[in-house]
């Protein structure tokens, strides 16, 4: 801790672990959203027995482990000519210790499409509070099948001391800092924020500190809450996830919960916003319940192109 102390600042790391700690269970009142049914445990098994006796539960956990690739495009005018091509694999809200087919299903998929490097926008374990190791241990599995550089961040299920074991994995997590990536004397610039939604550690003035504004910059965040500021402050694409793009919808895809501070056509999919594209992932696991409907996990394919 005492390097992440250095690393991040005393005051970034206290932050965090004190909401860690007095409100690792709060329901209402912390954070950007007033409500968080993540930490309403006793809701979960009304939930799934509600499903059982409706015999919707089986193929709702069939549903989660559907896991599809979705491709997309970021077509963006001053982008290095070297960079025209570069493919960026996200992955998000894994939440491996939910379910013990998730993580082969990922690998599965991981090792069949091609890629040049890998985000990963939170949540790898499926309690907000309590034991990392499963979850860790399950992601060890996982980078082992990921090719190339990989980045990451926190979500609002994470604990700041997961992240020593994370780079342990050659897992580069970004706390409001950014990497700058070089191609034939060319470069870009990945940065990456702390939870914007739960804990609100995200400091996205200090992430871009470091870049050169004539120079083009993606943003990871775990929640598409923090879009304004992005775009404002110049990224030219944003990449997040924490909705699950609603997991249990509508036929159509009509999310019954958004589970995020800002407007629905921000919590899934591609989207634009004053200049700046983002993405918002369906994410790759489950939260609160094991299950999916009409909502598919997803695996995403980002090409950058020089429009």
């Amino acid at each position: 801790m005492r390097l992440l102390e250095k690393r991040l600042s005393r005051a970034h790391l206290h932050q965090r672990l004190g909401i860690e700690r007095e409100h690792e269970q709060q329901v209402f009142g912390q954070g950007r959203s007033l409500f968080h049914i993540e930490n309403w445990y006793s809701i979960h098994a009304v939930i799934r027995g509600v499903l059982k006796l409706t015999l919707m539960h089986d193929r709702g956990r069939r549903n989660a482990l559907e896991l599809s690739v979705t491709r997309n495009e970021f077509r963006i005018p001053d982008l290095p000519r070297a960079f025209d091509g570069l493919t960026i694999a996200q992955i998000s809200d894994l939440h491996l210790d939910m379910n013990a087919d998730i993580p082969r299903v990922l690998k599965e998929t991981l090792m069949q499409v091609d890629y040049d490097l890998c985000v990963i926008t939170g949540d790898f374990r499926a309690k907000t509070f309590g034991p990392y190791d499963k979850a860790l241990e399950a992601m060890r599995g996982v980078r082992g099948c990921i090719e190339g550089d990989v980045f990451g961040i926190l979500g609002n299920h994470d604990s700041i001391e997961m992240v020593p074991a994370l780079e342990g994995m050659g897992i580069r997590m970004l706390m409001n800092e950014s990497v700058a990536l070089e191609r034939d004397g060319q470069r870009i610039h990945i940065a990456g924020i702390d939870d914007p939604h739960y804990y609100k550690a995200d400091n996205i003035h200090q992430a871009a500190g470091d870049i050169p504004v004539d120079e083009v910059s993606l943003l990871l965040a775990h929640s598409p809450e923090a879009y304004k500021i992005a775009a404002h402050v110049g990224f030219d694409a944003f990449l997040c996830g924490h909705t699950h793009g609603g997991q249990i919808c509508l036929p159509g895809g009509v999310a019954l919960m958004k589970n995020a501070k800002c407007p629905r056509r921000y919590c899934n999919g591609a989207w634009s916003y004053h200049g700046m594209q983002g993405y918002t992932s369906r994410g790759s696991g489950v939260s609160v319940v094991d299950v999916r409907f009409n909502c598919p996990p997803e695996l995403t394919l980002h090409t950058l192109r020089r429009a």
